[in-house]
């Protein structure tokens, strides 16, 4: 197709004809016979967005999931009352997600019994790691004498029990499509081949448009409480001499002290990752500078939980949290991401948290943190298997684009995903804004 009109970053307006990549790009082109064309207007052409850190079945499943957490859900009551309401899904279960201590405190299966006694239910923490499940839902996979009925997420000792529910990645890819985004790298831990040809079976009949890339079998989730640092170094030199990198998921500065002696002890692969990275201690920086090693961090939970921060960690180590401005200063590789479903999953809204670090109440959480707004769209313009690598409207390129109606200087002051006119795929339009 051939796209007439298109502002780029840098202020050049274009033509660009586009299929599998991007053939040709001039300040004019002729129109081949049968040629499909869409007129951007002036507006801005970008690569199409990559959300680099994402759980794709959680983020379709969060969709029919009762909401157990602040900002729907703020107290015991209020879960109580979400719960009463509840269908079970075809799964014969009621899922819950988003739970936060502040609502009724740490869940344990006599809490959870109490408030739903006869149907199975789980209920997620919402940083992903950990469920909840009352004593109906022990029963059902097999563990009717477990202590309290706090599970981690990553345990398939009782997650490989459960029978899936379905999801419908059809309707999670038309919402990454609105929002611009042509790619995504599925963090969710030890993924197994079954799963991943699921996902090319989808994307075959353009059930999931999006292009995924998958983390697993290269992720790792640390827990505060079972810190080994021989193992974590075993298991990331394995992963090397397989040829592998690793991706570890890094909350608490303990979790990325840790890695980092991991990955010195091991060695480093030019493609390792911390995720997250929500808490580095400023000696951390020079460390991770000279490992190389590549943070694909999530700015969003600023604009998402930044209250709860400033009220729950001290105020000497706000200047911890979710830093980038000073990652980038230290010369570290930096990308972001929205964490979908525990970020809500606009990465514009990502965007305009990189900027400008506002909580919901109004503050600013760390302003020597912020950055500029083209710094913060090209660090969701990366290449899936090198997030910090921007890719560019060049010929040669992927064929997948985002388009705004807005010029660049508009577009970069606003960072709203209404302003998405089109987004493209393979050449192919996969969303028009109507």
């Amino acid at each position: 197709m051939l796209i007439r009109r298109a502002t780029r970053l840098d202020g050049a307006v274009l033509d660009i004809r586009v299929g599998a990549q991007i053939d040709d790009v001039d300040d004019q082109l002729t129109r081949l016979p049968g040629e499909d064309v869409f007129d951007a207007r002036g507006g801005t052409v970008l690569p199409g967005l990559h959300d680099h850190h994402v759980h794709l079945h959680s983020a379709a499943a969060a969709t029919t999931s009762v909401q157990a957490g602040p900002p729907a859900v703020r107290d015991r009551r209020a879960l109580a009352d979400a719960l009463a309401t509840a269908e079970a899904g075809d799964d014969g279960w009621i899922r819950a997600v988003g739970y936060h201590d502040s609502v009724a405190g740490p869940l344990d299966r006599t809490t959870l019994d109490a408030l739903a006694p006869r149907v199975p239910l789980r209920i997620q923490h919402r940083s992903g790691v950990l469920w909840v499940l009352n004593s109906a839902g022990l029963a059902r996979i097999g563990l009717p004498d477990h202590p309290d009925g706090r599970v981690r997420s990553a345990d398939p000792i009782w997650s490989n029990a459960l029978r899936r529910r379905q999801t419908d990645l059809a309707d999670f890819s038309r919402r990454l499509s609105r929002y611009g985004v042509t790619g995504i790298t599925d963090a969710t831990p030890d993924l197994d081949i079954a799963a991943i040809v699921q996902l090319k079976e989808l994307q075959r009949r353009g059930a999931l448009r999006q292009r995924v890339h998958c983390l697993s079998p290269g992720k790792r989730i640390l827990h505060d409480d079972n810190l080994d640092l021989e193992e974590l170094a075993d298991w990331i030199a394995e992963r090397h001499h397989s040829g592998g990198p690793v991706a570890v998921h890094c909350v608490t500065a303990a979790q990325l002290v840790v890695t980092i002696a991991a990955l010195r002890q091991a060695g480093s692969h030019p493609r390792d990752r911390i995720e997250h990275a929500a808490m580095v201690p400023s000696d951390a920086l020079d460390d991770l500078a000279e490992l190389g090693v590549t943070v694909v961090t999530q700015p969003n939970f600023v604009a998402e939980r930044g209250d709860q921060y400033l009220a729950e960690v001290p105020a000497v180590e706000h200047h911890q949290l979710w830093r980038v401005a000073s990652l980038l200063l230290a010369g570290i590789p930096v990308a972001l991401s929205t964490d979908m479903p525990f970020g809500q999953g606009d990465p514009w809204a990502a965007m305009r948290a990189a900027v400008h670090r506002t909580t919901p109440s109004g503050a600013v959480l760390n302003a020597s943190e912020c950055i500029p707004q083209r710094r913060a769209v090209m660090m969701f313009l990366g290449w899936p298997e090198h997030p910090s690598r921007v890719r560019t409207v060049e010929p040669g390129q992927p064929g997948d684009l985002c388009l705004l109606t807005a010029p660049p200087e508009a577009a970069l002051a606003e960072l709203e995903a209404e302003l998405v006119a089109a987004t493209i795929i393979g050449g192919e339009i996969v969303y028009a804004r109507s």
